[in-house]
C-alpha cells in the first residue's frame, strides 16, 4: 500500500485471527490461566467511547497475558433484562424481546470492528432461557439451603406502573420512568438473607490488596457496623415497651422525645383505631423509602398521646411521636431523639417546639444549642453538663462505651452490634426479567418448580397496551399444576431483580453451555476473575451483591471455596468526556450541537457557539462521539490508542478532534516507518545503542502494562520510534528494533501490530508471538550524556562512561569542537564539572 490504510489492513487481521481462533479459551491444565472480564454492557442498542475506553483496557491485558504464555479468558455477554425494554413496547409496540435481541446484534456488530481479543463463542444474554433457566436452579438450591424467603416489606410503589422500583430506580421522589410520586407500600417480597453475611463481607474486605481503596470504603460505610445501646422505654399506660437502638447512648439525657416508623406496630394499631392518625401515616406513606428522599423530606410528625418513662428518672415523662424520618427496617423502628446534638432531630423539634437540651459542649469552644445542632466527632474531647454514667471529660468513642458498660451493669440496656445492610428485596412486579420458579398451592403453600421443569420461560404472547405487569392477567401462563400434589395452582407472577442476573455471570463465563449453572472442574480451574475493570457507579450494589451471590453458590456447590472473594483485582476507569457546545434560543434556554456542526467554535451559519469545559458523554447534552464514525474515519487503532494515550485510565479522558488526528498520524509513521525498515540493506552505526533502547521500551512497556499505566506505555513507545528513527543502525538492527515495536504495540493497536509484523517477516500472527525479553544488561546504563554549557548556554554535550574521573571528563570537555571555538585559544574562566550530570564552561 502507498499510505495508511486502516480499514483495508483491520478487517484482514480480525479474519485471520478468527480463522486461526486465537482468542478461544481453552482449558489447559500445563498452563497458568487468566480470567480478565470487563463488566458486561446492557443492549440500548449502540455502543459509546466509554465502552470503548472500558474494553480496550481489558483487551489490552488480554492480549498481553496471552502473549506471555497465560491460556486467556476473556469473555462477552449482555445485562439483557429490565425495565428499558419493557418501555420500548410500550413506546413502539412489538415484543422486549426482539428489541433487546435486535439490540444486540446491533451493538455486536459495532464492537467487533474493534479487533477485541474476546471468545465470542462462550457469549450469552441474561434473557436467554438457558441462562435464566440455571438461575432459577440456583434460586430452589438457595431456598434449600435458608438463602431466600418471603416477608412483608415496605417497598417503593409506583402507583402508575403499579411495580415495586429499587431506590435507585426513584428519582427526586418520582418513578423514573412514569414519573409519578412514589409511595410507600407493604407487600409481600422475596428476600436474600445478605445481611446473615454481614461481618463475613466487611472483614472480607481487608484482604482484597487489589481493589481501590475508595469501592472498599463505599462498602464498608454501606455494610455500616455500628455498636450501640439497645433498651425500652416503658410505657406509662402499660402497653408494650417501646424498643430502641441507638449509637450514640451518650446523648440519652438530652432526649426530647421517642419516635417510632409510621410502619411501628404501636403505629399500625393506632392507624387501625384512630382515622387521624391513619390519614397521618397515609401521608407518610407517600413518600419514598430511599435515605437521600427521607433525609432531605419535610419532616413531618405526629403526637400519638403516649408517654414513656425515661430509663435513669421514672419521674422524666417523655411524649412518643410517630414520624415520617424513621424506617422500620433499622434498629427497632424506634428512636429516641436527641436534638441537641442531631440536625434532624433539632428540625423536628424546632418545627414542633419540642425541648432542646444541651448534654455536653466542646471544651474549646462551647456553643449554645439555640441556633444551630451541635454535634462533635467522636474524637473530640468534650464536656458533660451532667455527670452521666460517671462521666466528666471524654471523647465519643469514649462516652459510648462508657454509657453501654453502665446501662449493662445497671441492667436495664445491652450492648449491641448492628449492620446497616439489610436483606436484599428481589421482588419485581415486571414481565422482562427471570420468573421466580415457585407456586402458590392453597394445600400445600410455597413450594419450589420441580428442576426438571426448568426453565420456567416467559410466556411470549403478552401485550403491554394496560399498566402493571402482564404476567399477572396472562391467560394460561399463571395457571399451573402444583409440583407437589399436582393441583390446580397459580406460579409466582414476580420476577427477579436484574441485579441477580449480574451477580453471578461470571462463573457461568467459566462453563456458558453446562447443563448445570457450573461445571466445577472449569470453575475450578478459571476462576477467580483475576482483573475485573468497570465503573465506579458499580462500586456498592453490583459488587456487593456479586461478592455474596459467589458465597452463596459455594455454600450450594456451585463453585470452589476459593471463589467466595470472585475477583481478585478491580480497576475502576474513568469517563470519556467531550466539551459541550450550546447556543440560546428566544427565550433564553440552552440549544445543544452536535461537534461535527461546529468549526472554530462557530456553527455553519456562522453563529458563535458557547463552549462548556469537558463533561460526561451525554445524548441530550449532543457532545456524544460515535465510535463507528470515529472507526470509520479513522481505524480501531487510532480509537484504541488515543482512548489509552490521553490521561491515566483511572482519571477521565477528554476527547478531542486534534486527539484523535495526532493519533492517527503517529499510526500512519509507524506504518511508513516499517515499510521503510523492511527495505533497508547493509550496516551502520550505533547499533549498541539502538538495541538498549529497544530492551529499555520492553521493560518500560512491560511495567506499563503490568501496573495499569498503559498511557505511561503509550508515552514510551512514542519515545521508541523516535529511537528507532534516529538511529544509523544497521539493516538487521532496526528490522529487530521494529518488529519489537510491533509486539509492544500489539495489546494497544493490535492491526497495525499484525501489519508491521508481516512487512518485517515476523513469523506467524503477532498475536501469538511471545512477549519480548528485556536482557537486564541492556538496562545498565554504562555510560552517560552530560551536556555542556558555555556561558550559561547549552552548547554541546558529552557521552562518556559512568565512573569515567573527573580529571578525564574536563579533558574531554576541553577538546570539544565547541568548547574550542568560545576559548579561541585562550583558557577558561572556570571549568565546573557536576559529575554525571553537567560541565559548566565560563569564558
Amino acid at each position: 500500500m502507498s499510505r495508511f490504510e486502516p480499514r483495508e489492513i483491520e478487517s484482514k487481521w480480525q479474519d485471520a485471527w478468527d480463522e486461526a481462533g486465537v482468542f478461544t479459551a481453552r482449558r489447559d491444565e500445563s498452563k497458568p490461566k487468566y480470567y480478565v472480564l470487563e463488566m458486561f454492557p446492557y443492549p440500548s442498542g449502540r455502543i459509546h467511547m466509554g465502552h470503548v475506553r472500558n474494553y480496550t483496557m481489558g483487551d489490552v491485558i488480554a492480549r498481553y497475558k496471552n502473549s506471555c504464555g497465560f491460556s486467556v479468558l476473556h469473555p462477552m455477554g449482555w445485562d439483557a433484562f429490565g425495565m428499558p425494554a419493557e418501555n420500548a413496547a410500550m413506546e413502539r409496540g412489538g415484543h422486549p424481546a426482539t428489541w433487546t435481541y435486535d439490540n444486540i446484534a446491533d451493538m455486536r456488530g459495532q464492537m467487533k470492528p474493534l479487533g477485541l481479543s474476546i471468545d465470542w463463542s462462550r457469549e450469552f444474554a441474561t434473557c436467554d432461557p438457558e441462562y435464566y433457566g440455571q438461575q432459577q436452579s440456583m434460586f430452589i438450591d438457595f431456598m434449600d439451603k435458608g438463602l431466600v424467603y418471603r416477608k412483608n416489606a415496605v417497598v417503593n410503589w409506583d402507583p402508575v406502573d403499579m411495580t415495586v422500583l429499587a431506590n435507585e430506580q426513584v428519582e427526586d421522589g418520582r418513578g423514573w420512568r412514569s414519573g409519578a410520586l412514589v409511595e410507600r407500600r407493604e407487600l409481600t417480597q422475596w428476600f436474600f438473607k445478605i445481611s446473615d453475611f454481614s461481618e463475613e463481607l466487611l472483614d472480607a474486605l481487608d484482604g482484597l490488596d487489589n481493589w481501590p481503596e475508595k469501592v472498599k470504603l463505599m462498602q464498608r460505610n454501606w455494610i455500616g457496623k455500628s455498636r450501640g445501646l439497645q433498651f425500652a422505654f416503658d410505657r406509662t399506660d402499660g402497653g408494650d415497651a417501646i424498643e430502641v437502638y441507638t449509637t450514640r447512648p451518650d446523648t440519652l439525657m438530652g432526649a426530647s422525645f421517642v419516635g417510632i416508623s409510621p410502619d411501628h406496630p404501636i403505629a399500625k394499631q393506632l392507624e387501625a383505631e384512630n382515622p387521624e392518625v391513619a390519614a397521618f401515616v397515609a401521608e407518610c406513606r407517600k413518600g419514598g423509602t430511599t435515605e437521600e428522599a427521607i433525609e432531605t423530606a419535610e419532616k413531618l410528625g405526629y403526637d400519638t398521646g403516649i408517654k414513656v418513662k425515661h430509663p435513669l428518672n421514672p419521674n422524666w415523662e417523655l411524649p412518643v411521636w410517630i414520624a415520617n424520618f424513621i424506617l422500620m427496617d433499622y434498629g427497632t423502628g424506634a428512636i429516641f431523639a436527641c436534638p441537641a446534638h442531631d440536625q434532624r432531630d433539632l428540625d423536628f423539634c424546632r418545627k414542633y417546639d419540642l425541648p432542646v437540651t444541651d448534654t455536653f459542649f466542646a471544651l474549646d469552644d462551647p456553643k449554645p444549642v439555640e441556633n444551630e445542632a451541635f454535634v462533635p466527632p467522636k474524637t473530640d474531647k468534650v464536656k458533660w453538663v451532667n455527670h452521666f454514667a460517671g462521666l466528666d471529660e471524654a471523647t465519643g468513642e469514649e462516652a459510648i462505651n462508657t454509657t453501654i458498660d453502665f446501662a449493662e451493669n445497671a441492667g436495664w440496656g445491652q450492648g449491641v452490634t448492628k449492620f446497616r445492610l439489610r436483606d436484599w428485596g428481589l421482588s419485581r412486579q415486571r414481565y422482562w426479567g427471570c420468573p421466580i420458579p415457585v407456586v402458590h398451592c392453597e394445600d400445600c403453600g410455597v413450594v419450589p418448580e420441580k428442576k426438571e421443569n426448568l426453565p420456567v420461560e416467559l410466556p411470549k404472547d403478552v401485550t403491554f397496551d394496560k399498566p402493571g405487569n402482564p404476567l399477572d392477567r396472562h391467560p394460561t401462563w399463571r395457571d399451573c399444576a402444583c409440583p407437589t400434589c399436582g393441583k390446580p395452582a397459580k406460579r409466582e407472577t414476580d420476577t427477579m431483580d436484574t441485579f441477580v442476573d449480574s451477580s453471578w455471570y461470571y462463573a457461568r463465563f467459566t462453563a456458558p453451555n453446562a447443563a448445570t449453572p457450573t461445571n466445577m472442574a472449569d470453575a475450578e480451574y478459571w476462576m477467580n476473575v483475576d482483573q475485573y475493570i468497570g465503573g465506579i457507579e458499580h462500586a456498592i450494589l453490583h459488587l456487593l451483591y456479586s461478592r455474596f451471590f459467589a458465597r452463596a453458590m459455594q455454600i450450594c456447590g456451585h463453585l470452589p471455596e476459593k471463589a467466595v472473594e470472585p475477583f481478585d483485582a478491580l480497576f475502576t476507569q474513568g469517563m470519556v468526556t467531550h466539551e459541550i457546545y450550546q447556543t440560546r434560543d428566544e427565550n433564553g434556554r440552552p440549544v445543544y450541537h452536535l461537534p461535527e456542526d461546529v468549526t472554530d467554535g462557530k456553527l455553519a451559519d456562522g453563529t458563535e457557539v458557547e463552549i462548556i469545559p469537558s463533561a460526561k458523554m451525554s445524548k441530550s447534552k449532543k457532545n456524544v462521539v460515535d465510535p463507528v464514525n470515529i472507526i470509520e474515519a479513522f481505524g480501531a487503532d487510532t480509537a484504541r490508542w488515543f482512548v489509552l494515550s490521553d490521561s491515566p485510565p483511572e482519571r477521565d479522558v477528554e476527547w478531542t478532534a486534534s486527539g484523535a488526528e495526532a493519533a492517527y498520524k503517529f499510526l500512519g509513521r509507524v506504518w511508513r516507518m516499517a515499510n521503510d525498515i523492511a527495505d533497508l540493506e547493509g550496516e551502520g552505526k550505533g547499533d549498541e545503542d539502538l538495541q538498549r533502547a529497544m530492551h529499555k521500551a520492553i521493560h518500560e512497556v512491560t511495567m506499563g502494562i503490568e501496573s495499569f499505566g498503559f498511557n505511561t506505555s503509550v508515552a514510551k513507545l512514542y519515545a521508541y520510534a523516535n529511537a528507532i528513527q534516529k538511529s544509523k543502525a544497521g539493516a538487521e538492527t532496526k528490522k529487530l528494533a521494529m518488529k519489537t515495536m510491533a509486539q509492544l504495540m500489539a495489546p494497544m493497536t493490535p492491526h497495525l501490530a499484525e501489519e508491521v509484523w508481516s512487512v518485517l517477516g515476523g513469523e506467524g500472527l503477532v498475536a501469538t508471538a511471545a512477549w519480548p525479553k528485556a536482557d537486564e544488561k541492556m538496562l545498565v546504563e554504562d555510560t552517560v550524556t552530560m551536556p555542556i554549557q558555555i556561558n550559561g548556554k547549552r552548547r554541546s554535550e558529552l557521552k562518556i562512561a559512568k565512573d569515567l574521573p573527573k580529571e578525564e571528563v574536563e579533558k574531554l570537555a576541553l577538546a570539544d569542537e565547541a568548547v574550542i571555538k568560545a576559548l579561541a585559544g585562550g583558557q577558561p574562566k572556570k571549568l565546573i564539572v557536576v559529575p554525571g550530570r553537567i560541565i559548566n564552561v565560563v569564558v
